[in-house]
């Protein structure tokens, strides 16, 4: 496990992993109170986490219920996305997209490389990004107004460029101890904490077509890993902190 970068159990973890695992994403404080307990967390920290969540643009609070900005509910759709993602058969073409905005200010240099990550594109080189065109999802406005979209196919062979783009060695060794150690773990908070890393390495899922990736990729198992978690998690939540 310590080779996994697992990020340690806190209040703040708690209340947005609880929050992020609900539709719509919204609690009473008393509830948020309640699933810090399961984890030894006092009621007094989970509060003083809130009312700092709230300082700082995590949450909106309104009648006693806590829940979600804008911001993390883009986080909860990208996440449910890589859980469960769209897509449609591929017949080998490719998606290009070509920076050809002109006097980018930083801030949106920067959110254009946000948004391409997130629609699982990889930069080929700077200015080019592409990926196998078997996703679907829509466009943002930032990628839209600075970038020009093309179709084409390469000439080598795409599954070496797909390695070329994406380290699915590196992803793979990942996800296959992030199982292993979810399998093995004893406790709730071990679990907790795993299944959070997992769900974050899914958001690195490239979501590649079957015919560019390694036999056995190990996506489709993690994920059915952390949905078991989360079943098992929302009963303990039902049991526990919502009745």
């Amino acid at each position: 496990m310590d080779t996994l970068e697992i990020r340690p159990l806190t209040a703040r973890s708690v209340v947005l992993s609880t929050l992020l695992g609900v539709h719509p994403p919204r609690l009473p404080a008393r509830y948020l109170v309640r699933a810090g307990d399961l984890f030894g967390i006092a009621e007094g920290t989970i509060r003083v986490a809130l009312s700092r969540m709230v300082t700082s643009g995590d949450l909106v609070q309104s009648d006693g219920m806590y829940a979600l900005t804008d911001r993390l509910l883009q986080r909860q759709a990208r996440q449910d996305e890589s859980r469960r993602p769209r897509t449609r058969p591929w017949d080998g073409s490719w998606e290009i997209a070509v920076i050809t905005a002109e006097r980018r200010p930083a801030a949106d240099r920067a959110a254009l490389r946000q948004a391409m990550s997130a629609l699982r594109l990889a930069e080929l080189r700077e200015g080019t990004w592409l990926r196998p065109a078997n996703l679907v999802r829509p466009r943002p406005e930032t990628v839209v107004r600075q970038c020009t979209f093309l179709d084409g196919r390469p000439e080598a062979d795409p599954a070496a460029l797909a390695r070329t783009l994406w380290d699915l060695d590196g992803w793979t060794a990942t996800a296959r101890a992030l199982r292993a150690s979810i399998a093995e773990a004893g406790t709730i908070a071990e679990r907790f904490t795993l299944a959070a890393a997992a769900l974050r390495h899914l958001l690195d899922d490239p979501l590649l077509p079957p015919g560019l990736l390694p036999p056995d990729w190990p996506g489709p198992a993690l994920r059915t890993a952390y949905e078991r978690f989360e079943k098992d998690f929302a009963d303990l939540l039902t049991s526990e902190v919502l009745t």
